[in-house]
């Protein structure tokens, strides 16, 4: 009996030795880097590929080289995909084959700021659900909120999105449920950056993925984005011949707001990313960076003084004042070329990142429409989330009136900007360079108790313009006057003595106005403004978001 039981015990012992396995895992080691070898070498011969650059598109690592910092990518899930396994022997195998996932991810550094990244391989399975592997980009999702990084995502696909072989693979069709997006809403709302570029066609959930984003760009040559691709839409609507760009290209998606900024190529796409991500902190319990300025605080620009014209209908170039005042070269225009009768986007003001908001005047007179109003409700949660200050210069008639603008929801619109402005908390200061008007501007104006605020020479102000509050005020008046022939002369005596009284000197002398300043010092000021906002009041901010006083809500 005691025999054996010490043969099978030597049994045992010899079954572990047997395979005569290397002691240091050599072999497990080479598996690794023969699977790596493979995801990282482009295959010629392979169709997606070949489609791929035929599209004038770069491959997946090739992105990930151009977007990043040299060599500082580090793979999560280098190995994740669908292998074929040899047997070799007694406990040992090699792989044959490998399909890595269509969905690359991993860390690296954006001008030295460490970010997490996920990015599409449109060249396998055009990044559908059945070419990636299960959980990995919900892993990096997490991640983004467990170690508070930035997240940038470059879209060329359906991002993990379904796809009908998806059936066949799996044996049984599953329901639609998009996991990831919990977390998504949870990174918007923490203020850590999502920054989306489209640099193929995004559909369906890849384009919901980018659009979700804090700040979204789109390569002008090769993007597009859509629900579903011109297969799908023939079948469901019957429009046929649609190409990627009839459907969803950047000039139906950049001009409606669904993306915020166009770009000439991928290049410029990567480099506005690397851009925006410079203004904003990792998370909402940071400060946004401060870097280094070398235009001086107190510069002073003395053709701010003739830029507003004297006759009120003429317009100006809004964007001249913006740019003469914040640091050189540092302002970045978000939303360009949607929602044109706003103005919006990031500089800075003595090195210190602020948000930018004004009203383009040579777009409807400056009205606020729909469109702008959204636009203007997006930067203020952005702003708010990444506690960006704001500084607004103010020249606005009002709400946009007429046909087209109640067609378009123009006053459901402004409500929402009225409470997007009364839910921040992040601080204004306000420029008032000519026009306060209506509901717009009191919205504007009053959204902080107490308003932070300067007047330019050029103000004016009150609940309607001139231009038809006169003749809804004297409407009895002047038609007697048409009646005996003088209702022009009326108008314009009318019209002189409004004006006399709207001398924005006689509003600061009611202190209905704080202080009218002279334009060439309005850099000297709004950086002086800047820079108490975050040496004294930003340190009482990141205090009250880390005990959650306040909440900012970017979705």
């Amino acid at each position: 009996m005691p025999d054996n039981k010490a043969t099978k015990r030597l049994k045992q012992v010899s079954s572990h030795l047997a395979p005569k396995l290397p002691a240091d895992y050599s072999d497990v080691r080479d598996q690794i880097n023969t699977l790596r070898d493979i995801a990282a070498t482009p295959d010629p011969s392979r169709r997606g590929y070949v489609r791929q650059k035929q599209a004038g598109k770069m491959w997946v690592r090739e992105r990930l080289e151009q977007l990043l910092d040299r060599d500082t990518f580090t793979e999560i899930g280098s190995v994740s995909g669908t292998v074929k396994w040899e047997k070799t022997g007694p406990m040992r195998e090699k792989p044959v084959s490998f399909v890595p996932s269509n969905n690359v991810q991993g860390m690296g550094r954006l001008r030295g700021r460490k970010v997490l990244l996920t990015a599409d391989d449109f060249s396998l399975r055009s990044g559908h659900a059945d070419g990636s592997t299960a959980g990995k980009t919900i892993y990096v999702e997490k991640l983004a909120l467990a170690l508070k990084l930035p997240v940038v995502k470059l879209v060329d696909g359906s991002s993990g999105g379904g796809s009908v072989t998806t059936i066949a693979k799996a044996g049984w069709s599953y329901l639609p449920y998009v996991p990831m997006y919990k977390q998504v809403v949870e990174q918007l709302n923490q203020g850590i950056p999502n920054l989306g570029a489209v640099v193929g066609p995004a559909i369906g959930l890849g384009a919901a993925r980018v659009v979700s984003c804090h700040f979204s760009v789109m390569a002008a040559d090769i993007g597009a984005l859509f629900n579903a691709g011109p297969e799908v839409v023939k079948g469901a609507t019957f429009e046929e011949g649609l190409d990627f760009q009839d459907l969803g290209g950047p000039m139906i998606h950049c001009t409606n707001g669904t993306i915020d900024n166009m770009a000439a190529n991928e290049a410029e796409c990567y480099e506005q990313l690397r851009t925006v991500l410079s203004y904003l902190p990792n998370h909402g319990k940071e400060a946004p960076p401060v870097i280094a300025c070398e235009d001086p605080p107190d510069r002073e620009d003395e053709s701010l003084r003739k830029i507003i014209p004297r006759r009120q209908t003429r317009m100006y170039n809004p964007w001249t004042i913006i740019k003469s005042v914040v640091d050189h070269d540092s302002w970045f225009e978000i939303g360009a070329l949607w929602g044109r009768t706003a103005i919006g986007g990031l500089a800075r003001l003595g090195g210190r990142p602020v948000g930018i908001i004004s009203l383009n005047c040579e777009v409807n007179g400056g009205a606020l429409d729909a469109a702008g109003s959204q636009k203007l409700a997006r930067l203020l949660k952005l702003c708010d989330v990444m506690n960006l200050p704001v500084l607004q210069f103010i020249d606005v008639p009002g709400y946009a009136i007429g046909t087209v603008a109640e067609r378009t929801a123009t006053m459901r619109w402004g409500v929402e900007l009225a409470k997007a402005y009364f839910a921040t908390t992040t601080p204004l200061f306000n420029v008032i360079t000519r026009r306060a008007y209506g509901v717009a501007g009191g919205i504007m104006l009053g959204a902080r108790d107490p308003v932070m605020q300067v007047a330019w020479p050029s103000g004016q102000w009150g609940s309607l313009p001139l231009e038809g509050g006169i003749e809804v005020a004297h409407r009895h008046e002047l038609r007697e006057a048409e009646k005996v022939g003088n209702k022009a002369e009326r108008y314009q005596e009318l019209e002189e003595e409004y004006r006399r009284m709207m001398n924005p000197v006689r509003t600061a002398n009611a202190f209905g106005v704080e202080e009218i300043i002279d334009p060439k010092d309005t850099r000297s000021v709004c950086c002086a403004w800047a820079r108490h906002m975050y040496e004294a009041l930003m340190p009482e901010r990141l205090a009250d978001r880390a005990t959650g006083k306040i909440r900012p809500v970017f979705t």
